[in-house]
């Protein structure tokens, strides 16, 4: 029969056999207090370290060989008591693994012996596999992947279990054609599906072997699917698939009949860390990281969020232990941009504290680029986060669930496959900070209960992807909302909250054109900042700031030959910015509340930006060079316009395979910016000017370095002119306030115009062309100009294997140049003076130790080490530095030093953890984990306190609170 002409022979050379004594009887550990007398073996072996009484050793693992002896095999040069050699026990196979001849093979038949080296460990398990000689590479295909199949009995040294390295033979025979008609086969009696339990992925080439056809196994295709012809009875079916545990079934096979079965194969390792290969394009940027699956999604501390892991990056600082918001490379948090799927987000972390604003599950991948950023990124002055959202998948519904100590998510994705339609969901709200708030209301002293704490967010996403003939329609809507404060409880009580909100809709479709790919979409959003203070006995004012945005896209990207590659695009954003404000008050006469609505249209501005970048490459070439130029114009209504060139380069030079070394250098603008990104900021402040910076980086990239990726980048970045709205500049008057137009207000005074003896009213006007920054308020100067500078390494450990991990340390310094005032020992200022000061947010030394291991029981266990030095003491964000002086009475007192001559708070070390266990049922994975930032509780200093004076006693004192944040969760994935 066919069938049986392709059964292959396996043969195993107990001669060429090596004992590998491991773990079982030289522990990696290290040994104390006595010596390991339970193994004689032990002390036989050449080289093996010994243990000594009351003293630590580490024991290494050592190979011997064997050699033929009188009655089976011996260690050679090893002896046991009495000066015999150990006695040795050859594995036995228990259980074949057959592997199957190709069919691509069957046209021209190849014939022949595949020879491997097994390790098999103490229970006779395969460990693992190596290719010896190779046949023909299907054939070595098939041996390799059979061979993990194979079970022995245990090798054993003087009776106890030890791994052995020995060389098994498949071998493979030709098909021959049969002479005459060939015999029908018999009817297929079982078919059916192979697949991982948990996230039921079918499990291509899985072999399936019977009691009563041991000889003919059975392999799955590509899809998971098999068939097989059994005879009628009870049948005992076994399945082998590399990386999950053998399965053993028994099944009732009845004449005439096709049984039809799923048969789930538990991994060995829920969620594996595996080495995937991506089709990403070719790297081209001098500083960029990659992250992927669970270096996303099983960082400590993260709360499992896949955007918070930036702040364990080389040149990332923080402004705060446990804040997400970066500060990278010493440039204002705001001057680094967030984007999803080419999307720029706003706000990207709920309540500074929280997860990101879009749901883990969304997101595939995440690039960050510390500096140097191509030109597709524009307008910002520092670096940029570009999220990738996951791949729609179209074989069948998936889904997620988790609850946590913060928050609660879902995500449910679907694809309609008659019409090609992929539809995804998710969404999160939360309900621990309404907790936190309930403790901290709780802990309130008697009669305070007039309000309480507000602690909430929400977010959302939704797509929608369409096949178009060769093309493909997407929408996609996203969302976040933030609100915190207090509520009043009672009449007497004040309502006094501030909320930030976002809304996203992205409608892009790509094409085919020319031999390249054109993208053209159209993205329009409203952002929103509220701030509002309401009593109802007395009214209150609520104030809205609102920024709707209308970007319209177009992309293309084609190779021309072997050595060029295009990609270019155009962007134009449309804003309009406006302020409303609602003001409820009560007359002195008395009478009910009287309502106000002011609307005041603030600003229209028009951002445009063309970009395009040209990647040289030639084949056979280690040169990689990519010039860009982007040009962006800035059109403020009212006559403000600004224009913008940046050309931008880039250079890499390959020396083999391993080293690469690397270079760029661009300019770059940006509007004003506050410390994070807020509506209107942007445009109303234009008439400040823009912001410049330039930036040069220099590097070196090696791979495969003991198993590790290291890099090594310099930077230099003049930022030659700085707009920072922040009160972290010049020692200034003031920002003054011009005269406000009668019945309008001024938003920042608590008084309300007077609406008249009852009714509402409303009062539009303020023509944009009038003010053309935001209306009753007139902002100074506050241009300046900085320098950053720095080295960043990062040594990392790919996915693959049983554990991962990187560490990354900077060395950076960030100044700007600042007026500030001098004083004399009784604090009385002496005069003005220039330098350039150390930045607020500046931390010489940024170090972070990443690390995660899987056991083979489904746990996990990782942690982050995290260590900075501190942050001038220089009066912003933080207090001033003083020193003892004396007071007109000669008393002791505290003065403040000069701005250039303040210390740096001390620095902060923090560990975090994260514990998870994993399961796997046959239709879903279960997973509980535990993820603590700071478990050493350890208290970042912020402050210093200085008390006393005026004939107290002069005493400083540390202040800070320890930011902990311990979540326990539970997740399903079906």
């Amino acid at each position: 029969m066919a069938n049986e002409q392709r059964r292959l022979n396996v043969a195993w050379s107990p001669r060429a056999a090596l004992a590998l004594l491991l773990a079982a009887l030289l522990p990696l550990a290290a040994a104390r207090a006595q010596p390991p007398t339970t193994t004689p073996s032990l002390r036989n072996l050449p080289d093996a370290p010994r243990a000594s009484p009351d003293a630590g050793v580490v024991l290494v693992p050592t190979e011997v060989d064997l050699q033929r002896a009188d009655g089976g095999y011996a260690l050679q040069g090893a002896e046991g008591d009495g000066g015999t050699p150990p006695g040795f026990e050859a594995p036995a196979l228990v259980a074949d693994a057959p592997a199957r001849y190709p069919e691509a093979l069957a046209a021209q038949p190849v014939a022949g012996t595949v020879r491997l080296e097994l390790l098999v460990d103490e229970e006779g398990a395969v460990a693992e596999v190596r290719l010896l000689q190779g046949l023909h590479p299907l054939l070595d295909e098939a041996a390799l992947h059979a061979a993990p199949g194979l079970r022995f009995s245990p090798a054993k040294v003087d009776g106890a279990p030890v791994p052995v390295r020995l060389h098994f033979e498949y071998r493979f025979e030709a098909p021959q054609a049969v002479a005459g008609a060939e015999k029908p086969l018999p009817p297929v009696t079982l078919r059916g599906l192979i697949r991982a339990k948990g996230n039921r992925k079918p499990l291509a080439g899985a072999v399936l072997v019977s009691d009563a056809a041991g000889d003919v196994p059975v392999e799955t295709g590509p899809d998971g699917r098999f068939e097989a012809r059994l005879p009628p009875g009870t049948q005992t079916v076994r399945v082998n698939a590399p990386g999950h545990k053998p399965g053993v079934f028994r099944e009732e096979v009845r004449q005439g009949e096709a049984l039809e079965v799923v048969y789930g194969l538990e991994p060995l390792v829920v969620n594996p860390y595996e080495t995937v290969v991506r089709g990403d394009r070719e790297r081209t940027e001098v500083s960029r990281v990659t992250l992927h699956d669970a270096e996303l999604r099983e960082i400590p501390g993260t709360m499992g969020d896949p955007f918070r892991v930036m702040m364990l990056m080389p040149g990332v600082g923080s402004m705060l232990s446990g804040i997400s918001y970066p500060v990278v490379r010493g440039s204002q948090p705001a001057a680094t941009g967030y984007f999803l799927d080419g999307i720029r987000v706003p706000i990207l972390f709920h309540l500074f504290l929280g997860p990101a604003v879009i749901h883990p599950d969304f997101i595939d991948s995440i690039d960050f680029f510390p500096g140097n950023p191509s030109p597709q990124y524009g307008r910002l002055t520092g670096g940029a986060v570009e999220g990738r959202l996951t791949r729609p998948r179209d074989d069948r519904l998936h889904g997620s669930a988790y609850a946590d100590l913060i928050n609660a998510g879902l995500f449910l994705e679907y694809p309609f496959q008659s019409t090609g339609t992929n539809v995804s969901v998710a969404g999160r709200v939360s309900y621990t900070p309404w907790l936190i708030a309930l403790a901290a209301n709780a802990m309130k002293p008697p009669g305070s209960n007039d309000s309480k704490l507000v602690l909430d967010f929400y977010d959302y996403q939704a797509r929608v992807e369409q096949s178009l003939g060769q093309g493909r329609l997407r929408l996609f809507a996203f969302g976040s909302s933030d609100t915190f404060g207090t509520q009043a409880t009672s009449v007497e009580g004040t309502t006094a909250l501030q909320s930030i909100l976002f809304h996203r809709v992205d409608l892009r479709y790509r094409h085919p054109v020319g031999g390249g790919e054109l993208e053209a979409g159209f993205t329009w959003g409203l952002d929103r900042f509220g701030i509002g203070s309401d009593n109802q006995t007395y009214g209150g004012t609520t104030l809205d700031v609102d920024q709707r945005n209308l970007t319209a896209r177009l992309g293309y990207q084609r190779k021309f030959g072997e050595a060029f590659s295009l990609r270019s695009g155009l962007d134009v954003d449309n804003k309009r910015a406006s302020v409303a404000i609602h003001q409820r008050t009560r007359l002195p006469t008395g009478g009910p509340l009287q309502e106000t609505d002011v609307e005041l249209p603030a600003a229209i501005a028009t951002f445009s930006g063309l970009w395009a970048e040209l990647q040289w490459e030639e084949k056979g070439s280690p040169w990689t060079v990519v010039p860009g130029l982007r040009v962006d114009n800035y059109h403020l209504a009212g006559g403000i316009n600004h224009v913008a060139v940046e050309p931008r380069l880039t250079a890499r030079r390959r020396f083999g395979d391993q080293l690469t070394l690397k270079g760029g250098v661009g300019l770059y603008h940006q509007p004003p910016t506050t410390l994070i990104s807020l509506p209107i900021i942007d445009i109303a402040a234009l008439d400040q000017g823009l912001q410049q910076a330039l930036q040069v980086s220099a590097g070196v990239e090696y791979k495969g370095l003991w198993g590790f990726d290291v890099s090594l980048d310099g930077y230099v970045n003049p930022m030659l002119r700085t707009v920072e709205l922040t009160p972290f500049g010049d020692e200034v008057p003031p920002i003054q306030t011009p005269d406000v137009p009668d019945g309008v207000g001024d938003p920042r005074d608590p008084r309300p115009p007077s609406p008249g003896p009852g009714g509402r009213r409303v009062v539009r006007g303020m023509a944009q062309e009038q003010v053309p920054s935001l209306p009753g308020i007139e902002l100074p100067d506050v241009s300046s100009r900085g320098l950053s500078y720095g080295l960043e390494l990062l040594i990392r450990r790919p996915l693959g294997g049983n554990w991962f991990g990187w560490l990354s340390y900077s060395l950076q310094r960030s100044t700007r140049r600042v007026r500030f005032t001098r004083y004399n020992g009784q604090n009385v200022p002496v005069g003005q003076d220039e330098a350039d000061l150390p930045y607020v947010f500046d931390q010489t030394h940024v170090a972070n130790l990443v690390l995660s291991y899987k056991f083979a029981n489904n746990v996990t266990l990782g942690g982050v080490l995290h260590f900075n030095t501190g942050r001038p003491e220089s009066g912003n964000l933080t207090s001033r530095t003083m020193t003892e002086g004396r007071d007109e009475f000669g008393q002791p007192r505290w003065v403040p030093v000069d701005r250039d001559k303040v210390d740096r708070l001390p620095p902060f070390f923090r560990f975090d953890l994260r514990l998870s266990k994993a399961w796997a049922y046959d239709t879903f994975t279960l997973e509980a984990y535990l993820d603590m930032l700071n478990v050493t509780i350890s208290q970042e200093v912020v402050a210093f306190d200085y008390a006393g004076g005026e004939g107290l006693p002069l005493q400083k004192r540390p202040s800070g609170v320890p930011i902990v944040l311990p979540i326990l969760g539970l997740k399903g994935r079906y």
